[in-house]
């Protein structure tokens, strides 16, 4: 499958550079280039020293392609403060 990201096309085949950048994305896993040429886990992975400039700009594709997207993991867990009330002032009246 292909996708269209700022006037590039991404090959987004399971392990694809780009795909990866997304699922790093997703998860909410800081950005680090790699991809599985052979689908994801499977084979040998390749990290950035061995990759292109051009998989390494798909791999970033897919990050940025996903962050604007703003598709995220629920980890099915609440916010501490969801309505931000927490009042730092009121904090020590809270422990007396």
């Amino acid at each position: 499958m292909i996708v269209t990201f700022k006037g590039k096309d991404y090959s987004q085949h399971h392990g694809s550079p780009f795909d990866r950048g997304a699922a790093d994305s997703y998860y909410g896993r800081p950005p680090s280039p790699h991809y599985w040429p052979e689908g994801t886990y499977r084979g040998t992975m390749v990290s950035r020293p061995e990759m292109t400039p051009a998989e390494v700009e798909a791999y970033y594709a897919g990050y940025s392609f996903n962050e604007e997207l703003g598709s995220k993991k629920d980890w099915g867990m609440e916010p501490l403060y969801p309505d931000n009330s927490h009042d730092e002032d009121n904090s020590d009246a809270q422990l007396a």
